[in-house]
């Protein structure tokens, strides 16, 4: 980014608006700022949600959690059971 000049971004510019067209540029730059701002929300969620966890983490005793008395479920691979063989 250090070697460019005036000249340079004006080409860039120039190659930019035969690419997109004067029409299309508002509409462009209306999305990047959309998809910017979105960004910016996820961002800022994700850094919540990790502030939420590592506060939960530090406020668990160790203590096991309490059994609701649910038994697992176990899967015997047999789609019917109660069907037999003639």
């Amino acid at each position: 980014m250090a070697g460019l000049t005036g000249w340079h971004l004006l080409v860039l510019v120039l190659v930019i608006l035969l690419l997109f067209g004067a029409a299309k540029l508002p509409a462009l730059a209306k999305s990047m700022g959309q998809s910017a701002r979105v960004f910016k929300g996820e961002m800022k969620a994700m850094k919540e949600d990790d502030g939420a966890v590592a506060q939960t983490t530090a406020d668990t005793t160790g203590t096991p959690a309490p059994d609701n008395g649910a038994k697992p479920v176990v899967d015997s691979g047999s789609t019917n059971s109660n069907t037999t063989n003639p």
